[in-house]
């Protein structure tokens, strides 16, 4: 590995490695620098595996934008690649008049976005569709769906390496200096390497990252809002062919019921706002879980509801913020992108975020 290299992309979730594949496929030498000892071990494998449709989102909003425009690349990509990915749908349940109200003002905002193949459902409808769940109305979502992420990742490194890109891991990063052209990066362990342009995608740690740049004021670092969810997995066999969401709340989707591409069924996200990356799912959660799940699955059997997984988001507010994609002309340092607040939709977003920021570093010259 030589000790200079054109494009250096800190951080191996799903976004760093979508921003390396494109940057790698339009010819740039690129170094993806990863801090654990693989890829996506962070927030890119502990979520929902859901393909967003964008509905929920505000239409000028880059997060909108990137989600809808991302979702169609995703499913092209999967589909090219088998890659296991299921087009299922989702049903969006109301379970009173207000709620009701609130599925009009998402199939407004939706048809804004650029989504416009959402069908209202009645009570029957619904259960015409999922004979276990029960709700007042609904809306269904066509184009919402599920993927194996780790498999996309997989898939995003080969192109990586095709295109003559390097992935290092277990990276522990000390300091960044921006130099006359381009950045030096000393690691923890004395090494340092050069390059000529820097993209902070490091997910929950790039603003600690982002304090670790010299140049990098500390007024344009936004603060970091962690937002953990738990998941519990549902054993035995279902009949369940959708993905089910309440209506959303603040800040969150709601428990929703997702399955996966091996068939299997889990709940989840709640909500927790905390200071301290931390993974464990506490079974005193179950009775809360029983509680807001029946409300739409009345069925449940809370003897094969089991703690899975969590996972943290990288918020920018506890209500949720558009994505924070930094270039030159926000922060005044030339050759560096930062990327905060990439959370929910990323999955989703992940390919047309990769496009969006070639196109930009190009657009800069």
């Amino acid at each position: 590995m030589s000790d200079h290299q054109d494009i250096i992309v800190i951080g191996a979730g799903v976004i760093g490695l979508s921003i390396a594949k494109h940057l790698s496929e339009a010819g740039r030498e690129v170094l993806v620098l990863e801090k654990e000892k693989h890829f996506g071990m962070i927030t890119s494998s502990r979520n929902s595996e859901v393909i967003h449709a964008g509905l929920y989102f505000a239409p000028d909003w880059l997060k909108t934008k990137l989600c809808v425009r991302g979702k169609e690349l995703l499913y092209e990509y999967a589909a090219q690649r088998h890659i296991p990915h299921q087009r299922c749908g989702k049903i969006l349940v109301a379970m009173s008049d207000a709620e009701q109200e609130r599925l009009d003002d998402i199939k407004s905002k939706a048809e804004l976005n650029g989504v416009h193949d959402l069908t209202p459902l009645s009570k029957a409808d619904i259960k015409n569709i999922e004979p276990d769940i029960s709700g007042e109305a609904g809306l269904f979502s066509p184009s919402s769906g599920i993927i194996d992420s780790h498999m996309h990742m997989v898939n995003m490194i080969g192109d990586i390496e095709d295109n003559s890109g390097m992935i290092a891991y277990n990276v522990e990063i000390a300091a960044i200096e921006k130099l006359n052209h381009g950045f030096k990066i000393i690691m923890a362990d004395g090494y340092t390497l050069t390059c000529n342009l820097l993209i902070n995608a490091a997910g929950l740690g790039a603003q600690k990252l982002a304090t670790k740049i010299d140049a990098m004021s500390s007024e344009l670092i936004p603060p970091r809002v962690m937002a953990k969810g738990h998941y519990f997995s549902y054993t035995g066999k279902t009949n369940f062919k959708h993905l089910v969401y309440p209506v959303p709340g603040k800040g969150s989707l709601g428990l929703h019921l997702c399955i996966d591409t091996g068939g299997g069924v889990k709940f989840g996200p709640d909500i927790n706002f905390v200071e301290e990356e931390e993974y464990s799912v506490p079974e005193t959660l179950k009775e809360k879980f029983v509680s807001v799940v029946s409300e739409y699955f009345p069925n449940i059997d809370p003897d094969k509801l089991h703690p899975d997984y969590a996972g943290i988001r990288p918020k920018l507010s506890e209500s949720g913020l558009d994505f924070d994609i930094g270039f030159q002309d926000k922060h005044g340092i030339e050759g560096l992108v930062n990327l905060f607040g990439m959370e929910s939709p990323g999955l989703t977003s992940n390919l047309a975020i990769g496009e969006y920021v070639r196109d930009k570093i190009n657009e800069f010259g």
